[in-house]
């Protein structure tokens, strides 16, 4: 059996990801009201495509997704593809626990032209694999012509998606990608073994990314993107081009950020964090809640240390 690795000369990637190295796990910007501030989207998309970020993840679990309406979502996706066009490419969270719901949702932002989809693992129901498999297969199949992420996150979604069923998926024209979130380097490794080597494999935990490299991932979707996209950028280029160490040494300096992002509940730290740096991106939706005095503090000196924010 061959792999990714086999044909790729030292030092150099066996073939050019489609959606780029870093992705961005975007956040949604919310009013006082609590309604969603599509101004700051605007800008925020518009900052991120500026400092790092390839492809733009609207409305994953970073930006709330189960806590929005399918109408604020579109309207998102619409106002941040307008913001990043020619800078960035866009994908839409439209996945589901009903598939549905799901073809619905990623056919009506396939209008749009976005450049993918991005589909959660089932949650809640816990489908068993057969299930899984035919969810993905009816949803791909209602969008042929976009690229479609498949999106594995067991400690949210209580239901693992394995290799075997993965490798079985990579095999539709267009399941191009996923992102592995179970934070199992074997499991990575299964796939990376065992898929086509154009199938893309994204860490989707920052801490996790250039180990995850190491056995053939492409690149993240990132929350810490929104603060240091563009050493994010620089640690997946120097491990593409075999510069280990200094990848190594990019990934031990931010380390201490990854780990106050998610001291909490995601994306709680990350707008402590936005809100630190003058965005105003309000707090998150219930049953999410507002950061703690701690957890400012935490961020604060976080951020200090890593030159994001000036000491007052």
């Amino acid at each position: 059996m061959t792999n990714r690795f086999d044909s790729a000369p030292v030092g150099e990637p066996s073939f050019e990801p489609r959606f780029g190295r870093v992705l961005t796990a975007m956040a949604t910007p919310f009013l006082p009201s609590g309604k969603v501030n599509y101004s700051v989207a605007e800008q925020l998309a518009s900052h991120l495509a500026n400092h790092g970020t390839d492809t733009l993840v609207v409305c994953g679990t970073t930006g709330e997704s189960p806590s929005l309406t399918w109408d604020e979502e579109y309207e998102l996706f619409k106002v941040v593809q307008q913001a990043v066009k020619g800078k960035a490419q866009v994908m839409a969270g439209t996945g589901s626990n009903s598939t549905k719901e799901a073809i619905e949702a990623t056919q009506k932002a396939a209008h749009l032209g976005l450049d993918g989809s991005l589909q959660v693992v089932p949650y809640y129901n816990k489908p068993p694999q057969a299930g899984l498999y035919s969810h993905f297969r009816a949803i791909a199949q209602a969008v042929p012509d976009l690229p479609i992420m498949l999106y594995n996150v067991p400690g949210r979604t209580s239901c693992n998606l394995l290799p075997e069923t993965v490798v079985k998926l990579a095999d539709i024209p267009n399941i191009v990608a996923i992102k592995e979130a179970s934070g199992n380097l074997d499991q990575v490794s299964e796939i990376s073994r065992c898929a086509p080597a154009n199938f893309e494999i994204y860490s989707g935990d920052d801490s996790l990314t250039l180990p995850m490299l190491s056995v053939g991932a492409v690149g993240v979707v990132s929350v810490a993107s929104h603060l240091v996209g563009d050493e994010l950028q620089k640690m997946v280029q120097a491990f593409e081009a075999g510069q280990n160490k200094v990848a190594a040494a990019l990934h031990l300096k931010l380390l201490p950020l990854y780990k106050a992002l998610f001291a909490t509940s995601s994306p709680i730290p990350l707008k402590v964090a936005l809100a630190l740096q003058g965005w105003a991106v309000g707090n998150c939706r219930l049953p999410l809640c507002e950061g703690s005095p701690e957890l400012e503090q935490t961020m604060k000196t976080t951020l200090i240390k890593l030159g994001l924010i000036q000491q007052v």
